[in-house]
């Protein structure tokens, strides 16, 4: 699968707004992204002001993943959420848009010896990472020393979907891969490549078990162990944190015995990798997801 071809039809009036914010974000490029993370703080914190049913989805999540927390301390906890993904914006548009001389400048990556051990024997990466609001900006970083493909799913907007397509491409290296083409990542890592993977968020289509993360039942997906027996791939997990103003990516070590052959122990460890980096960088973690939306029988929805 490949992108769809530019029309003429994105020319039209409905897609107007959509090139005045694609222009709009390759200009504030050009500042400094110090100067951007501020402004972007400001307007997410304003944002999750306004957003009264995404405030109340965080607020939910923290309540059930961070219950040693007292009422004022998770209050502003959300607030601080907010604004990281008001970062996260312009973080994104650094990562589409910004030399990768200006990247290198405001990041480091660190354990690719960890990444190179776990290929040494020509074996693919399933690059294993979680939702956070440094995402695309992790992953460019990734991108400046190691090609990869990244998953792909299809956005609404077909002049986004067709830019964000191409960005990816040459960001990373190689083109972006759908996430419903079973056969093309398993060739992909079967090819010794790497393959982007983050698969910690719950989508209605999707099978799974409940299995334990923060201390709740949460739908998990089981794809990742078949991917990696399939592709006889190594799972590498990386994850992004910030770090006296300066992101770090950080590549761990391959995990060892995975899979074991047992769905709830692979997808478990898993659930237990991505929380521990998510505690690591709280407030960066994906918390407006609805995670708990799918529950065990007898389990209300939390966000109703």
């Amino acid at each position: 699968m490949t992108t769809s071809p530019f029309r003429r039809a994105y020319f039209a009036p409905r897609f107007w707004p959509t090139w005045i914010g694609l222009g709009l974000l390759q200009l504030v490029v050009l500042l400094p992204l110090p100067w951007l993370r501020t402004f972007g703080r400001g307007l997410g914190w304003t944002l999750g002001h306004v957003m009264r049913e995404r405030r109340t989805v965080v607020r939910v999540n923290l309540e059930k993943c961070l219950p040693e927390l007292d009422a004022h301390a998770r209050a502003r906890l959300v607030n601080r959420h907010f604004a990281a993904v008001g970062a996260g914006i312009f973080e994104t548009a650094f990562a589409w848009f910004a030399s990768d001389q200006r990247i290198l400048r405001l990041a480091r990556l660190e354990g690719v010896e960890h990444l190179d051990a776990a290929q040494a024997d020509g074996h693919g990466a399933l690059m294993l990472t979680g939702h956070f609001t440094t995402l695309e900006l992790g992953a460019r970083v990734l991108a400046t020393q190691r090609r990869f493909h990244a998953m792909y799913r299809r956005v609404n907007n077909p002049l986004i979907d067709h830019y964000m397509y191409r960005w990816r491409e040459q960001r990373a290296g190689l083109p972006p891969l759908p996430k419903q083409d079973l056969k093309a990542l398993v060739r992909a890592l079967r090819q010794g490549r790497r393959v982007w993977y983050a698969p910690d968020q719950t989508l209605g289509s999707q099978t799974g078990l409940f299995l334990p993360m923060f201390g709740q039942p949460v739908h998990t997906i089981t794809a990742t162990a078949r991917l990696a027996q399939m592709g006889r791939a190594r799972v590498v997990p990386f994850f992004t944190r910030l770090e006296r103003g300066r992101y770090v990516v950080e590549i761990l070590p391959a995990l060892a015995d995975f899979p074991s052959g047992d769905d709830a122990t692979d997808a478990g460890r898993i659930n237990a990798v991505i929380e521990a980096a998510a505690r690591r960088s709280v407030p960066e973690y994906f918390w407006v997801h609805k995670r708990f939306k799918a529950r065990p029988p007898g389990m209300p929805d939390p966000y109703r």
